[in-house]
C-alpha cells in the first residue's frame, strides 16, 4: 500500500481531494450539484472520442468539459440552469455513445475513467494534475468574495455591480477544470460524490466560510486516503469507495446536525 509505486498515488488522489473540497463547497452553496454531475459525465464523451483518435485523453477530458461547462452558462441565460443542464448532458452522453460504437475492442483505459483507477498512476500524470489545481485555487482565490456574495445573496451582488452571468461562467469553467483534473483518479461516474458528499457535511457542521471550505478538505482527504487504501486492498474499483465515503460524510454531518439542535431544545424551553 505504501510501496514506491503507490507514491504518486497519493499524491494525486490528496491534491484531487483539495481540489473537490475547495470547489464543491461553492457547489453545494450554489445549489450546483446537477452540473457537478453532469460536466464529468459528459467529459467523458471527450475521454472516448480521444481514445478512438489515438490521443491523449486528458486532452479530451479538458475540451469536452470547457464545452460543457460554456454550453451550460450560455444556455442557461436563455432558460433555467436544470433544464440546460440536462440538455447538455443528453447531447455531450449521445456523442460518448456514438464515439464508443466505432471502438472495435474494449478499452481498460475507458474503464478506469469511468471507475476510477488509483493503482499505479505514473509521475508524467502528476503534474498535470498539480498544475490544474494550482490554477484551480488561484481562480476560487481571485473569485472568492464575489462567488460567496453571489452564492448567498444573488440579489446583494447584482446590488452592487456584479455580473451574476459573468461569476457563473467563471465558476462553470473552474468546475470544469476542477473535473479535467480528477477524471483519472475518481472516475466520472462518482466524482461528484467526492465534491458534494464531504462539502455538504462541512456546511451543514459550521456556517463560517473559511471553517467550512477547511474542513471540507479534511473530510475530502480523509475519504479519498480511505477510498485509496480500501481498493488497493480488495481490488474494487475506487468510485464504490469514495460514493459511499460521500454519502457517510453527509449523513454523518446531518446527524451530528440533529444532535446538537436536539440538546440545545431543552436549554432554550
Amino acid at each position: 500500500m505504501f510501496s514506491s509505486f503507490m507514491v504518486n498515488t497519493w499524491i494525486t488522489g490528496s491534491i484531487v481531494a483539495v481540489i473537490a473540497g475547495v470547489v464543491g463547497f461553492f457547489v453545494v452553496l450554489r445549489g450546483a450539484a446537477f452540473v457537478a454531475d453532469a460536466v464529468p459525465q459528459g467529459a467523458f464523451a471527450g475521454a472516448a472520442g480521444a481514445s478512438l483518435l489515438g490521443i491523449s485523453t486528458l486532452i479530451g477530458l479538458a475540451a469536452f468539459a470547457l464545452i460543457g461547462a460554456l454550453g451550460i452558462g450560455y444556455l442557461s441565460r436563455r432558460s433555467r440552469r436544470d433544464v440546460a443542464t440536462a440538455l447538455v448532458l443528453a447531447m455531450m452522453l449521445g456523442l460518448g455513445a456514438l464515439f464508443l460504437s466505432f471502438t472495435t475492442e474494449y478499452s481498460q483505459e475507458i474503464f478506469a475513467l469511468l471507475f476510477g483507477q488509483p493503482i499505479g498512476v505514473s509521475a508524467s500524470e502528476v503534474w498535470p494534475v498539480a498544475g490544474l489545481g494550482l490554477l484551480c485555487v488561484l481562480a476560487i482565490a481571485l473569485l472568492y468574495r464575489p462567488l460567496l456574495l453571489t452564492s448567498l445573496s444573488p440579489e446583494s451582488g447584482a446590488a452592487r455591480g456584479i455580473s451574476l452571468s459573468r461569476v457563473e461562467l467563471a465558476f462553470l469553467v473552474v468546475v470544469a477544470v476542477a473535473t479535467s483534473m480528477t477524471l483519472p483518479v475518481v472516475g466520472a461516474l462518482l466524482i461528484f460524490s467526492l465534491m458534494i458528499g464531504p462539502p455538504a457535511a462541512a456546511r451543514s457542521l459550521t456556517s463560517k466560510p473559511h471553517a467550512a471550505i477547511g474542513l471540507s478538505v479534511v473530510l475530502a482527504l480523509a475519504t479519498v486516503w480511505i477510498s485509496v487504501a480500501a481498493a488497493f486492498q480488495t481490488n474494487w474499483p475506487i468510485g464504490f469507495f469514495v460514493g459511499v465515503g460521500g454519502a457517510v460524510c453527509y449523513a454523518a454531518g446531518r446527524a451530528i446536525t440533529w444532535w446538537r439542535v436536539s440538546r440545545a431544545r431543552p436549554a432554550t424551553a
